[in-house]
C-alpha cells in the first residue's frame, strides 16, 4: 500500500545537518522506537510529511528538508533583551538555558538564553533547527489506514 493523506505511518528516521552531525533519531539507545504520525495532520513538518507520501513499507528514503519546509527561516525579531531583575532572587540565569515566557494571552513559550550581561539577558524564541537545511534519512516500517479521518 503507497502512503496517501489520511494514512497513520510509522518510520525510523535520522536527521542530520549538511556538516553530518546527527540532531536527532528514532534509534536513540534505551528510547529507541519508531515515530508514528498521521500523515495530513501536521504533527511533523510539512517536508517530512511529503517525504513519506508514496512510499510503501520497507521503503527507504533520504530527503533534504529547506527551512521553509523545516522550522521555517530564523527570524532576527524574534530575539529580546530582558531586564534580569524579573528573575526570581536565587535564579541564575546561563547562556544556554531554555526557559518559558508566558505569553499575554497565557501560553507558554519556550526559549532559549542567548546572552547575559550585569542588567539584562536575552532570549531568542526561534525553534532552534529555524534557518536550517535537514537531511533525513527515513525508513517506512509500517503503514494503516486511519479510519478516524
Amino acid at each position: 500500500m503507497k502512503i496517501v493523506k489520511g494514512n497513520k505511518v510509522k518510520v525510523e528516521y535520522e536527521g542530520k545537518f549538511e556538516d553530518g552531525k546527527v540532531f536527532d533519531s528514532s534509534n536513540q539507545g534505551d528510547n529507541s522506537r519508531p515515530l508514528e504520525f498521521v500523515v495530513g495532520s501536521n504533527q511533523v513538518i510539512s517536508g517530512f510529511e511529503d517525504a513519506v507520501i508514496g512510499l510503501k513499507k520497507g521503503d527507504q528514503k533520504e530527503v533534504i528538508i529547506e527551512s521553509d519546509e523545516g522550522y521555517g527561516d530564523y527570524d532576527p525579531s524574534l530575539k529580546r533583551e530582558i531586564p534580569k531583575n524579573i528573575i526570581p532572587e536565587g535564579h541564575e540565569v546561563k547562556p544556554g538555558m531554555i526557559i518559558a515566557i508566558q505569553t499575554p494571552e497565557g501560553h507558554k513559550l519556550p526559549a532559549r538564553i542567548v546572552s547575559v550581561d550585569k542588567d539584562n539577558f536575552t532570549i531568542d524564541l526561534n525553534h532552534p533547527l529555524a534557518g536550517k537545511k535537514l537531511i533525513f534519512n527515513i525508513k517506512v516500517i509500517g503503514v494503516e489506514n486511519n479510519n478516524d479521518q
